[in-house]
């Protein structure tokens, strides 16, 4: 089988897409990359062939920051290299309305790798879930506007829609997290099925994880490492003043990730370095704890190396995950107050062993779930249901326990 990767080409939606398709490969089947020209050499370090997405069209459509913006040309794009590598099938990232379009102007199945937790409406359940952020069915509507609209764009809005209801999910849509991060009673759409972190990043280059140890050992004092990941603010507030306020002269040290945010902003005198890596699970090795604002990568990489969370969201799916790992008991969430000293809560966190102990059992559970087998699993039944003719077909994906 061909099989075309088309996810979005940040690290947090290209890893997860590449560790299912480095098993895919295992398997036999042809696996290629459709991604932006500098997601490049992490493609080749994963050891599958890259198409260039600026060679067909897709500047810009492959990233997470325009993804709502450049539909229409993630739709051109896809189709290009799909009919070019002339795949059987695509795997796709969240919220990638070109690729489903492309698979159903093609008539070949798409599954779609998806974040921690799932985003829109359940199938039932999920009575009484308190919202951090927006509501699941103002996400879903709003969701579902964006693809019709896309849609209409690329000239298929005439056409009967591959996929009725739920047109979000594609074939297949595979959950990242564990059951214990949704909503207690709800039941996912049956087209949903969690697989498990799909962990998978490059390695750090010779001598860049040593030269972080030492700046932190010689810096530090012998500090305790809180590992800081941000992502995009989405109009929200920075975290740099509260930053510098709880790493100068307090109890941590601080090594941020300062991810898609902008305009970093360390104090001279605070105990922070800053960095920018491909990879993160070295540093969260060395941490403590993680402080980050609730996006699924640095989640999952504390979970499954047992660490604690404080999480400060903003948009996106960040109020949401944050919501269910605070359930899960794994995670405090900052309130972001003047009154929370955000240094005297890391301490807090550091210290609550129920905390660390719950983030442990979780990350076991996570670490066995084999996600890149189990995604392999569901992408090799979805291509096999879609050969069956249409009148034969009832399609379902027995969701993993």
């Amino acid at each position: 089988m061909k099989i075309l990767l088309c996810p979005l080409s940040d690290g947090g939606y290209l890893y997860p897409a590449l560790a299912a398709g480095r098993e895919l490969r295992r398997r036999g089947h042809h696996v290629s990359v459709l991604a932006r020209s500098s997601a490049g050499p992490v493609v080749a370090e994963a050891g599958l062939p890259c198409a260039v997405a600026e060679d067909f069209g897709g500047h810009r459509a492959f990233s997470a920051t325009w993804w709502g913006k450049t539909g229409a040309a993630q739709y051109r794009a896809v189709l290009g290299a799909a009919r070019a590598s002339r795949a059987d099938l695509l795997v796709t990232s969240v919220l990638c309305n070109g690729a489903l379009l492309a698979a159903e102007a093609l008539d070949i199945p798409v599954a779609v790798v998806g974040l921690s937790v799932h985003l829109w409406d359940y199938r039932s359940g999920g009575d009484g879930e308190p919202h951090l952020g927006r509501t699941r069915e103002s996400r879903t509507r709003d969701s579902l506007d964006l693809h019709a609209a896309t849609r209409e764009e690329v000239g298929l809005a005439g056409r009967a829609p591959r996929w009725a209801h739920d047109p979000l999910l594609g074939d297949a849509l595979l959950l990242r997290g564990d059951p214990a991060l949704e909503h207690p009673g709800a039941e996912l759409p049956e087209r949903v099925a969690h697989v498990g972190p799909l962990s998978w990043e490059p390695a750090p280059r010779q001598g860049e994880r040593e030269a972080v140890e030492e700046h932190v050992g010689r810096t530090g004092g012998g500090k305790p490492v809180v590992y800081v990941h941000l992502g995009r603010f989405f109009g929200g507030r920075t975290l740099w003043p509260r930053l510098n306020e709880a790493f100068t002269g307090g109890p941590f040290q601080a090594v941020v990730e300062q991810g898609r945010s902008t305009d970093p902003a360390p104090a001279p005198e605070a105990d922070i370095l800053l960095v920018r890596k491909p990879w993160m699970g070295p540093l969260v090795d060395a941490a403590d704890l993680v402080l980050a604002n609730g996006t699924s990568a640095p989640v999952l990489s504390a979970l499954l190396r047992g660490r604690p969370l404080v999480l400060s969201p903003n948009g996106s799916e960040q109020p949401l995950l944050t919501g269910a790992c605070v359930r899960a008991g794994v995670a405090v969430r900052d309130p972001k107050t003047p009154s929370v000293d955000l240094s005297a809560l890391l301490e807090s966190v550091s210290r609550d062993e129920g905390l660390r102990s719950r983030a442990r059992a979780l990350g076991d559970r996570l670490a066995a779930a084999d996600g890149a087998a189990r995604a392999a699993d569901i992408v090799e039944r979805v291509a096999q249901a879609s050969a069956i003719p249409k009148e034969n077909h009832e399609y379902a994906i027995s969701r993993p326990r």
